[in-house]
């Protein structure tokens, strides 16, 4: 979704809250290093914090604070968002991992400042080759989206997990609902080398247009996430991001407690 743009009066604000953030990371890591047993499966209640760093080509700078608490399948999450262009947004959400015999369903709730609200469900059929179906809408509010992928939309796919250390899923997003024709394709990649680290790559192409109005542009992102021990560190490169003429890096660094 798009949101007012108002005139930037800089950014170094964000950059300091997001140095600060790196330090709470650090400091956190080391008190639960000696502790940490495996990146790739956090305990089943577990808190996780995530400051991220968004730097636009035009200019654009952004930070997010995300703050998950998951207790065996249920999860929650509280997030605050603010970028150059004084755009400010605060977030709640809530997902539950149901499983069944007939694969895992997932849904979830979300609700924003702006009076935002939005919800998604998603399935995967049981099976080392397995099925992937999705769905989701919201109340059209305005909203940054944070998820880079069109949120009033279908998802379908199918995924390949031999081993426990090996996944691999190919699966599309694509609006159902505005008339933007935004369509995105995901390869994903997921590896462990051992207990404690955790690879993700992330290859995408997109399409479509910011509004049913607006032209269509066409991107690709790439998104590298490593685990070790409690802390992971996120990537990305996303051209043409949330379907603008903008370009954006993305840098993430988190800790589980």
């Amino acid at each position: 979704m798009t949101y007012p743009i108002r005139q930037s009066r800089g950014s170094r604000r964000f950059a300091a809250a997001f140095v600060a953030s790196l330090g709470v990371v650090v400091c956190g890591s080391l008190s639960v290093a000696a502790r940490a047993q495996s990146a790739s499966a956090p305990p089943l209640q577990a808190i996780k914090l995530t400051p991220s760093s968004y730097t636009n080509d035009s200019g654009q700078r952004a930070s997010d604070w995300n703050l998950r608490w998951r207790q065996g399948d249920h999860t929650t999450w509280l997030g605050h968002y603010a970028n150059s262009d004084q755009f400010v947004q605060s977030r709640a959400g809530y997902e539950y991992a149901w499983q069944t015999n007939w694969g895992q369903w997932v849904p979830s709730l979300q609700v924003a400042s702006m009076g935002f609200a939005g919800g998604s469900i998603n399935w995967q059929s049981p099976g080392m080759v397995h099925g992937l179906l999705g769905w989701g809408r919201t109340n059209g509010a305005a909203y940054y989206n944070l998820n880079f992928d069109p949120n009033d939309s279908v998802l379908y796919g199918a995924g390949y997990k031999p081993s426990d250390r090996h996944n691999l899923s190919l699966y599309n997003i694509s609006d159902n609902r505005f008339n933007t024709g935004q369509s995105v394709t995901h390869l994903v990649w997921r590896y462990a080398p051992n207990d404690r680290q955790h690879v993700t790559l992330d290859l995408a192409t997109k399409q479509g247009r910011a509004s049913a109005e607006e032209p269509e542009v066409k991107g690709q992102t790439i998104s590298l996430v490593f685990d070790h021990g409690p802390v992971f560190i996120h990537w990305a490169q996303d051209r043409k991001v949330n379907f603008s003429d903008d370009n954006q890096t993305r840098l993430s660094l988190g800790v589980w407690f």
